[in-house]
C-alpha cells in the first residue's frame, strides 16, 4: 500500500458511507473484525494488532469505496497471479486493478497469504505479539511507501488497545485451539495438541499439530508448513469446503494444475511452499520421481529446485541425479 493510496482512502470516507449511508466508526470497525483478526493470528502467525491497524489504515475504518465495494480492506492489487475478480480505482496510475473479494473475510485471509512472500520472511523471526517490531518491518520490507506508515500503525494500536487482542490469539495458540468466535465457518479445536515444535519466530513451544472441526489433524512439516492428509474419495472442492479456504489456493500451493480428485494419504499443504529446504541439502533422484514429488516431499517450490539446479521447466529428472535443495 503507497501513500496515495493511503490519503486516496482517507479522503473518501469523509464522505463515503459504510453500510445504508451510516459509517462505520473505529470502534465499531473493531469490534466487527477482531474475531477475524485473532483467528488470522493464531492460523497465520500475524499480530492481530496489526492486521487491524493496517485494515483501520488502509480502508478508512471500512469505510473506502474499495473496501465497501470490494471488500478489500488492504488494497492489495491484483498483480499477475490473481485469478478472482477485479476492481479498478485510481492509484498511483489511473484505473489501477485491485482484487474484488466475494466477501471481507477472504480480504482477510488474503492480506495473511500476501505477508508470506518472500519480501516480508524477515517479519515472521519476530515475536508474534511484537506490534512494534512488525510496524517497523512492514515499513522496512517495503510494504508502503510512506514514511510515517510505521508510526501511524503503531500509533493505531496504542491508541485503541489493539494488543489486548493478541494476548487472546497467544492464548489460543497456546491451547493449541483455532478459535471460532463470531467468525463464519471457522474450524474448532477439539482436543489440545499431543505435542509441540520450536518456533524459530517466538523461540517458545507452539502446538506442532492442531485437531480440526472434522477430526483431521493439522500439521507442521520438517519445512516448518502447514499440511493436511488427503482423506479417501475427497476432492480439491470439497476439501477446500471442509477447511473453509479457495480451492485454487490447494491448487496453486500443491502444484495440482486441472486435477479435480485427491489420493488418501495424499500431503496438501494450506501454505505456499519454501524457496529452500531446512533440512536437507540435496536430494538424489530415485526412478519414478518427478519434479513435483520432490517438491511435495520437501516443501521447496518447484521454481526454486528448478532455479537452483540450472534446470528448464521441462527437464527430465534420471535416477541417480543429485537436486540442490539450498
Amino acid at each position: 500500500m503507497n501513500t496515495l493510496t493511503i490519503l486516496f482512502f482517507l479522503s473518501f470516507s469523509l464522505t463515503a458511507s459504510a453500510d445504508g449511508g451510516k459509517r462505520l466508526s473505529r470502534a465499531e470497525y473493531i469490534d466487527l473484525w477482531k474475531d477475524e483478526a485473532i483467528y488470522q493470528m493464531v492460523v497465520h502467525k500475524i499480530p492481530a494488532s496489526i492486521t487491524l491497524a493496517q485494515g483501520i489504515l488502509e480502508s478508512a475504518d471500512g469505510n473506502s469505496e474499495l473496501a465497501r465495494d470490494a471488500n478489500n480492506h488492504f488494497g492489495i492489487k491484483c498483480h499477475s497471479d490473481w485469478k478472482g475478480k477485479r476492481a479498478y480505482h485510481d492509484d498511483d496510475k489511473k484505473g489501477e486493478c485491485f482484487r474484488h473479494y466475494p466477501n471481507a473475510n477472504e480480504s482477510f485471509e488474503d492480506h495473511s497469504l500476501f505477508l508470506q512472500k518472500s519480501r516480508y520472511s524477515s517479519l515472521f523471526e519476530l515475536k508474534i505479539d511484537d506490534y512494534k517490531g512488525w510496524a517497523k518491518g512492514l515499513k522496512k520490507c517495503g510494504y508502503a511507501t510512506n514514511n510515517q506508515y510505521a508510526s501511524l500503525l503503531i500509533r493505531i494500536v496504542e491508541e485503541n488497545e489493539l494488543e489486548k487482542y493478541d494476548d487472546v490469539g497467544m492464548r489460543h495458540i497456546k491451547k493449541g485451539e483455532i478459535p471460532g468466535g463470531k467468525r463464519k465457518n471457522a474450524p474448532i479445536a477439539d482436543n489440545p495438541p499431543k505435542s509441540t515444535r520450536k518456533s524459530k519466530s517466538k523461540g517458545k513451544d507452539v502446538p506442532s499439530e492442531i485437531t480440526l472441526g472434522d477430526g483431521r489433524l493439522e500439521q507442521f512439516s520438517a519445512n516448518d508448513i502447514r499440511f493436511v492428509t488427503a482423506k479417501n474419495g475427497e476432492t480439491i472442492e470439497s476439501l477446500a469446503k471442509t477447511l473453509d479456504v479457495m480451492p485454487w489456493q490447494i491448487r496453486k500451493y500443491n502444484d495440482l494444475g486441472e486435477r479435480k480428485s485427491l489420493s488418501e494419504g495424499e500431503t496438501i499443504y494450506l501454505q505456499p511452499k519454501r524457496n529452500k529446504s531446512k533440512e536437507k541439502d540435496s536430494h538424489l533422484v530415485k526412478e519414478g520421481e518427478t519434479l513435483r514429488s520432490i517438491s511435495q516431499l520437501y516443501g521447496v517450490k518447484i521454481s526454486k529446485i528448478l532455479k537452483k539446479n540450472s534446470l528448464e521447466e521441462n527437464a527430465v529428472l534420471t535416477d541417480g541425479m543429485t537436486l540442490r535443495l539450498r
